[in-house]
């Protein structure tokens, strides 16, 4: 295909994606209070058994409605996800060999579980850091904006959720060929106090057990990547040669290498390398011109 019909065909898909993502957009326009009823829920099971209620408020004449197409249009993504998906792909594929299309069905199967456990975790762990977050009653009242609460809610559980896709990279990789399962074994020291590092900071919440969490998640799956990695290496490595398994820092010995001796300067005729002034055996040399009958030094 040329470049004008690539450009067309990539037209076209994004235009049918486009379409799916409409008539989803309407689907979760429709259930968009209902899944706003469910982030309300982790907040609600702390507020209520201290002032028996929870309820929120809208700072402008708008915020709800305009809160509830930002969901619609979430939830729209969401359950058109295999549809746009699809057209995205078969834009891709058909410039894609065998194994790379196995991988890739592969990976993605993989990556949206882990982002849905990523997203569950991050509700359940911030439902219990609203504890430490929220003072008692006693103290201050707390009315909760709703579109701030649940932009709160959903920004953590995007973050887990792709922070979860961490490990997933690291496989990915490793299958390209680009890192060993070696070298990602060797590095985890300084992965988990990157993790620990991002969980500090990605965590809306300042209490410990969700950061701790985060953490832990990601090292375990980081492991299990790594677990991985290294039995494909292994299957890998039975088909390939000795020296593969030589590093870039390590020397190889010349033992098993028979090395030819350079030929004399005498075998063409000319002049001594040491000693050019004076000839050596041979033919007849080519005469040298005076500026040349001189000593020079190895530099030289």
């Amino acid at each position: 295909m040329s470049l004008m019909e690539h450009l067309r065909e990539l037209r076209n898909r994004l235009f049918k994606a486009s379409l799916g993502v409409v008539v989803g957009f309407g689907i979760g326009y429709w259930l968009s209070g209902r899944a706003i009823s469910l982030v309300k829920d982790p907040v609600c099971k702390v507020l209520e058994p201290r002032t028996g209620e929870c309820n929120f408020v809208q700072l402008g004449v708008a915020d709800f409605f305009l809160l509830q197409l930002k969901v619609g249009l979430w939830l729209g993504l969401l359950i058109t996800a295999p549809w746009w998906m699809y057209q995205l792909w078969a834009f891709i594929a058909p410039g894609l060999h065998r194994n790379e299309r196995k991988y890739a069905y592969i990976f993605v199967t993989i990556a949206a579980p882990l982002f849905a456990l990523g997203a569950y975790l991050a509700w359940f762990a911030l439902g219990h850091g609203l504890q430490f977050l929220l003072p008692p009653e006693d103290v201050v009242t707390t009315s909760l904006d709703i579109t701030r609460y649940v932009d709160f809610i959903t920004t953590g559980m995007l973050v887990f959720g792709v922070a979860f896709e961490f490990p997933l990279v690291a496989m990915m990789l490793n299958f390209a060929g680009v890192l060993s399962g070696r070298k990602l074994l060797g590095w985890w020291r300084f992965v988990v106090f990157i993790f620990f590092a991002f969980a500090a900071v990605a965590t809306p919440t300042p209490d410990p057990f969700t950061m701790t969490g985060l953490a832990l998640a990601m090292s375990l799956l980081y492991f299990g990547a790594v677990a991985v990695a290294l039995i494909n290496d292994r299957r890998k490595g039975r088909n390939r040669p000795a020296y593969a398994d030589i590093g870039d820092d390590e020397t190889s010995t010349l033992d098993d290498y028979e090395v030819e001796p350079v030929g004399a300067a005498s075998s063409v005729g000319g002049y001594d390398p040491i000693d050019p002034v004076t000839p050596v055996d041979g033919p007849a040399p080519v005469e040298r011109p005076r500026s040349l009958d001189r000593r020079y030094d190895d530099v030289t």
